[in-house]
């Protein structure tokens, strides 16, 4: 069984920053960060594969979010610069070990519990 383990959500003002983590129990896999705000459907954020060549990013966070992988450590990150208040959801990563193509609309099959990140 595949375990996602998230670190790193809290609160912060807007204009700042966090780091989400996201260990990962399998050696190969397209990860992806999601997140949920209350009322609101669940939105794509950023991905990537194993190798940090396939990256992509939801039109509301690029160029703010950047997502990283230490794949020695089967841990993704995704930095979080310039928060907004409408940025405050529910984070959590999700993967699979195997796909035929990895961004934001991969069938994802293993999910974390979430961390919550809050801007005020």
């Amino acid at each position: 069984h595949v375990q996602l383990v998230e670190s790193g959500g809290g609160s912060v003002q807007a204009g700042g920053s966090l780091r989400l983590s996201c260990a990962a129990s399998i050696s190969r896999w397209c990860m992806g960060w999601f997140r949920q705000a209350p009322g609101k459907e669940r939105e794509g954020v950023a991905s990537i594969d194993f190798y940090g060549d396939a990256i992509t990013y939801a039109d509301s966070v690029r160029g703010r979010f950047t997502i990283s992988i230490d794949n020695t450590k089967a841990i993704a990150y995704l930095q979080m610069s310039s928060l907004k208040p409408e940025d405050t959801a529910m984070y959590s990563c999700a993967a699979v070990s195997v796909a035929p193509r990895c961004d934001l609309d991969t069938h994802f099959n293993e999910w974390g519990q979430g961390t919550q990140v809050t801007v005020s």
